[in-house]
């Protein structure tokens, strides 16, 4: 991908402690890094892009001036940074003792574009908004975590399903800024098959949707989140959903809650711009760029990414330091959602950290 240029310049950060807690409570703080005239690899340019970040504890420096606490976590599609602040994740990685105890390492939470506090097309673009791919995800966070927060080392870099992919990117395209990467729930291959199928059937149903209007819709249309309960229908497990679903009766109601939580907590045009982003995802020709320590972690009931392609001890083979781990379906793991249950894939966490020198 061609150098791009950028001029960028850091705004006012906000730090919003996490609470009045006790000592040894976790340190948060939150701010937005503004990025002028950013180049989208479409050649589009946005005037203003604003990265939202949080992050847990203190950056720590070697006599150097290497940053030597750093890690960068990457949300999944539908989420944001803070997602890794839910009880699942948090209270697995981040407290005393934990693998990614905020005492001691430097949390970097980014939301990234088109996400949470990041520039999305709903702040006003609308579907004028860039047309942006995973490597412009990519671009801005470096941009965010090199220039925005002066950090010029990561320990580690970790990511969940969209997090996951952009994890390898990371690896790529900056080789020597980390010592290790944990995707987890993602392919190192372009995404075809069962995966763009379901993701079609729902941009598509966008698209489609009377009342999108070339995403400049007066009210915000509704047809089309019929069709959002495909994410989950892909992301769960079908143990959990016929626990939750048991009955004909009980299984319909759930299709309506889905869909009109879609209708009430989605923006039409950001979902859009989410599932259609990852159109330039091909990590596989570049696979032996990385240099880092890798564990690639994949559960066994997961849909999105089925252990019955067989791709991943191959492709992980290409990588100088990478190994693959594929967690077996198994009273705690519930499919593509396993990623949200730290609990059961700390273990390769805590194995790979002690790996590194």
């Amino acid at each position: 991908m061609k150098t791009l240029l950028l001029t960028s310049f850091l705004a006012a950060l906000v730090a919003l402690p996490l609470q009045s807690a006790p000592p040894g409570a976790l340190e948060q703080r939150e701010g937005d890094y503004v990025v002028r005239n950013f180049r989208f690899q479409t050649g589009e340019v946005l005037p203003e892009l604003r990265l939202h970040y949080t992050t847990l504890g203190r950056p720590e420096r070697d006599a150097g001036g290497r940053v030597t606490n750093a890690v960068l976590l990457l949300h999944g599609t539908t989420g944001t940074g803070k997602s890794f602040l839910s009880p699942s994740l948090a209270g697995e990685l981040f407290g005393p003792g934990q693998p990614l105890d905020a005492s001691h390492h430097y949390v970097i939470l980014p939301d990234g574009l088109g996400r949470g506090g990041s520039s999305k097309p709903s702040d006003g673009l609308r579907a004028r908004f860039p047309r942006y791919g995973y490597q412009d995800v990519v671009t801005a966070q470096h941009l965010l975590v090199t220039e925005g927060l002066g950090v010029n080392h990561l320990r580690l870099v970790l990511g969940t399903s969209m997090g996951g992919m952009q994890t390898w990117l990371w690896g790529e395209r900056y080789p020597d800024l980390m010592d290790a990467l944990l995707p987890i729930a993602s392919q190192p291959t372009s995404i075809a098959g069962r995966n763009l199928l379901w993701r079609r059937l729902l941009t598509e149903s966008i698209r489609q949707d009377p009342d999108w209007k070339g995403g400049d819709y007066p009210k915000p249309p509704s047809l089309w989140t019929r069709s959002y309960p495909i994410f989950t229908l892909m992301t769960d497990s079908p143990v959990r959903l016929q626990s939750q679903a048991p009955t004909r009766e009980e299984a319909s109601a759930l299709y309506d809650r889905l869909a009109a939580t879609a209708l009430k907590t989605l923006d039409a045009n950001d979902t859009l711009y989410w599932f259609e982003s990852s159109w330039d995802y091909n990590p596989e020709p570049d696979l032996g760029r990385i240099q880092a320590h890798l564990v690639a972690v994949n559960f066994a009931d997961d849909l999105i990414n089925p252990a019955e392609l067989g791709v991943m001890d191959k492709l992980v083979a290409r990588t100088p330091k990478g190994r693959f781990v594929l967690v077996p379906t198994g009273p705690k793991t519930i499919g593509h959602q396993t990623l949200t249950q730290a609990v059961v894939w700390k273990p390769y966490l805590i194995e790979l950290l002690k790996g590194l020198p």
